[in-house]
Formats: structure tokens, sequence, C-alpha cells
């Protein structure tokens, strides 16, 4: 052996033999290091995904509420605009009628014709009729009518031989319906029929 063959093998460490195994744990290393870069740059990736789709859910959300709070004050108005609207329509025939009784009741403090006072009278009645039919509203007239307890309210019983039992014999007070809707029931004297003799 020569001088330098044997300095150069004194000089170099022992070599370990690669063996599976070894490469194995090798190759688990270097995926696992893969894998520690992965996790520290796809979190942050995602975190500013997140941090993205919150502030435009964020941002739907203030939107829709105020879309919503607009849409409130918007509806309120327009109820409020309507019963004004509304309350004005109904008033308006009734004032035409005041202006009518007011001119009735002044012309019956000067004159002496009762027959005229009740001409004006009865057609102040015709006026009102009609500003309450335009309303959709009817009158509720009960005398000669079977009693119904859907309409009529009643608030006495007198005999009667001329009206049959359960007939309607007075009217205090007619009703008024809206369509089917009873506004108020006619206040009637209800015929108990004739008088029973002891």
């Amino acid at each position: 052996m020569t001088r330098g063959k044997k300095r150069r093998e004194e000089s170099c460490e022992p070599i370990e033999p690669v063996t599976p195994a070894t490469a194995a744990e090798s190759r688990n290393s270097s995926v696992e290091m893969a894998e520690d870069t992965a996790v520290t740059v796809e979190p942050a990736a995602e975190i500013t995904r997140l941090e993205t789709e919150l502030a435009a859910a964020n941002d739907k959300i203030l939107r829709t509420h105020a879309e919503f709070d607009n849409f409130r004050k918007r509806t309120f108005k327009d109820i409020a605009n309507t019963r004004a609207m509304t309350q004005a329509d109904t008033a308006l025939p009734f004032l035409h009628l005041f202006d009518n009784v007011a001119m009735a009741i002044a012309s019956a403090e000067q004159a002496t014709n009762m027959e005229a006072i009740m001409q004006g009278l009865r057609m102040i009645v015709g006026e009102y009729e009609r500003a309450i039919g335009d309303l959709g509203i009817t009158k509720i007239d009960a005398v000669g009518k079977k009693f119904d307890p859907t309409v009529h309210e009643a608030i006495a019983h007198e005999p009667s031989d001329e009206v049959p039992e359960g007939v309607v014999l007075k009217q205090w007070n007619c009703g008024y319906k809206l369509g089917e809707r009873l506004l108020r029931p006619a206040r009637v004297v209800v015929s108990s029929g004739p008088e029973q003799s002891n």
C-alpha cells in the first residue's frame, strides 16, 4: 500500500450505508418540511379570503338594514297620506250636510210655514243617505221584519194584536252595514204577540 493511499483512507470518515429505512426517513422529512411550509403559507391566504368575505357580508347587512329602514319610513308616510286623504274624502260630503242643517235652522227660526221646514229636513236626510251610500254604507230598516239577532238589538218586548210574535214592532235607531260588516245593529222593540188575558 502506498503512502498516499493510506493517507486518504485515514482521513476519510466512515460512510454509513444507505438502507431502505434511511431513504424513507429522508423522504418523510422532506414531505414534513413541505407541509410545514404549506401550513405557514395557506392560513394567511385563507385568513385574507375570510376577512374579505366577512367585510362583504357586513356591507350587505348594512345595505339591507338601510333599505329596510327606508322602506319602513316610506310605508309609514304612505299610510299617513292615505289616511289623511280618506278622512278628507269622507268628511267632504258631511261638510255640505252641516251647511244645509245650519241653513235649515236659520230658516226655521223665521219661517211660519211648517211644511216648508219639513221639506227642507227631508232634503237634508236624502243628502245624508246619498253621502253614506257613496261610502258603501247601507241602512238597516227593521220595522215589520223578523227579529234577527245578527243585525238587530232587542231593547224591549211589547204585546201586539196586529204584529206577530218575534217581528220587530218599533225601531229606536236604524242599523248600518259597510259591505258585509255590521257597523251598528238596529235597536228595536220586538212584538211578543197578543197580550195574554188572565
